[in-house]
């Protein structure tokens, strides 16, 4: 691994409540009185971070149980400014990591109303700036998020927001969250038409879990520049033909899907590596949220590649796509 060691790095798929260090989040939540239900930090760490072995049911499971503490902690803009500051200097500390996109919902950081989404958008900018200014060999970008468990309403304002902010640090927009019956993607169809047409970058999470034919409406229908996970696509010969027609660019995440029981096991991983590359699907290397998964982008690297699932010279044409694919200009 030591000649991707010194390569600079990309990533493109990370949340924010996945990726700050639990020690930094320890420290805000009590600074800001936040009731954590237990008192011991080693306790906390288990609590908010999956080591190997442990797994999710599902993604609601890993929602309820992971997010549900690292969003309540940073729901306010302090707590915001500190954490997007942290994983950006953090990243290229760790990893020579000197493109980074990270994403999240400020609707799930403003306490139900209580903060102002404009102040936590904001601050996420802010620490966004200072980690750029600390490091100048880095580049980053926000990517705000609405989500499946939000009515049309809340996510419209979100899209505006992103909007609002395009040249401020936004570049670019995603719906994600456990698939709900009340969600209808064809709904927010034309949320996303006007985010494009503003000049944000487009990405979904779609085709992670359940029924591919939202997958199949994304690519065919939305058109998007990116697809966050989209590793069912690797069941349609057809819509692989499409994403690579597209010129869309896949967002995978190893250590995530194994963790949240999307995949079975590195088995049923290579093959959806193996079918990608047979179809010449574009696709990046991410870690979905490093700190969660007890990961970063090097180790994800090295899991394909000591697993037989990936070479190194696919691993770097993977970097050189996550380079290509970027919203950050």
């Amino acid at each position: 691994m030591t000649k991707l060691n010194k390569k600079p790095q990309a990533e493109l798929h990370a949340h924010l409540g996945s990726s700050v260090n639990p020690a930094i989040l320890w420290s805000i939540a009590h600074r800001q009185g936040i009731r954590l239900p237990t008192k011991d930090y080693w306790d906390f760490e288990d609590m908010i971070t999956m080591g190997e072995g442990r797994k999710n049911k599902n993604l609601d499971q890993m929602h309820n149980n992971f997010f549900h503490w690292t969003e309540l902690i940073q729901s306010s803009p302090e707590a915001i400014l500190e954490s997007v500051k942290s994983v950006i200097g953090g990243g290229y500390r760790a990893c020579n990591l000197v493109l980074q996109e990270l994403r999240f919902d400020p609707m799930f950081r403003n306490r139900g109303g209580e903060r102002d989404l404009d102040h936590i958008i904001m601050a996420a900018l802010w620490g966004l700036d200072q980690a750029m200014l600390e490091f100048p060999q880095v580049r980053g970008g926000i990517i705000l998020m609405g989500d499946r468990t939000l009515n049309y309403d809340h996510n419209r304002i979100i899209f505006q927001k992103a909007i609002k902010y395009k040249n401020r640090g936004v570049v670019g927009i995603d719906i994600a969250g456990p698939e709900r019956k009340t969600f209808s993607i064809k709904k927010h169809r034309v949320l996303i038409a006007e985010a494009k047409q503003a000049g944000l970058g487009i990405t979904m999470h779609t085709g992670e879990i359940g029924s591919i034919n939202e997958l199949k409406f994304v690519v065919r229908e939305i058109r998007p520049h990116r697809i966050g996970h989209g590793i069912k696509s690797a069941l349609d010969k057809g819509l692989m033909r499409d994403i690579v027609k597209q010129n869309i660019t896949l967002e995978t995440c190893p250590t995530s899907n194994l963790r949240n029981s999307v995949v079975k096991n590195l088995k049923e991983l290579k093959n959806v590596y193996r079918t990608l590359l047979k179809y010449k699907v574009k696709f990046t290397i991410n870690t979905d949220g490093p700190e969660m998964y007890r990961t970063n982008i090097l180790k994800e690297q090295k899991l394909l590649i000591d697993s037989g699932i990936l070479t190194v010279k696919q691993v770097e044409q993977c970097t050189t796509w996550a380079f290509e694919a970027s919203f950050v200009k």
